[in-house]
């Protein structure tokens, strides 16, 4: 069940989480989505491809990526090892590597990640394209902060960034930084 999208082979599949449906998206064998269910912003078909059960004939890398978020969700897992697709511009994928950065249980405001990447001052921009981020709590934009530490715009609500965020800091025993 696969469908191609510009040339790219695209499956996705809706998994259950304690945050709600996440729909995850391959593209030959990569993530390149995760979504969630949020009224207004849901991916196009041919954003998500063709529907997948998750199963034996599941794109691996869907298979893999809910494994992995049932562990994270579990408390069992800090980091993604899931093989990813991150399509963007070189500017938000340098931000979106900088996120990947940020440690589990940590935050990091957005002047900050803006000086981390070599943008000192475009914690503007840094914040747009942190809201563009492909693959949410894979590529972890739910650690970044307003500048005095206050939980801002998040493209899951706020409910989720901080249930997140909250997960991550009893795993570890830390608190808001």
């Amino acid at each position: 069940m696969i469908v191609s999208t510009s040339a790219r082979r695209r499956t996705h599949a809706v998994v259950e989480s304690p945050i709600g449906p996440l729909t995850l998206v391959a593209s030959d064998g990569r993530l390149a989505g995760l979504y969630m269910d949020v009224r207004g912003h849901e991916p196009g078909q041919a954003v998500l491809g063709e529907a997948a059960t998750l199963g034996d004939d599941c794109d691996h890398v869907l298979a893999l990526t809910a494994g992995q978020l049932s562990e994270y969700f579990a408390g069992s897992r800090m980091s993604f090892t899931v093989p990813l697709e991150l399509d963007g511009t070189p500017f938000q994928r340098a931000v979106w590597s900088g996120l990947q950065e940020i440690g589990y249980g940590q935050t990091l405001s957005y002047g900050e990640l803006a000086k981390r990447v070599g943008t000192p001052g475009a914690s503007r921009a840094v914040g747009l394209a942190n809201g563009r981020n492909p693959v949410a709590i894979v590529v972890p934009c739910h650690r970044v902060v307003g500048a005095d530490g206050s939980l801002t715009g998040y493209g899951g609500g706020l409910d989720r960034k901080r249930f997140l965020l909250a997960l991550e800091q009893r795993v570890t025993g830390q608190t808001l930084s």
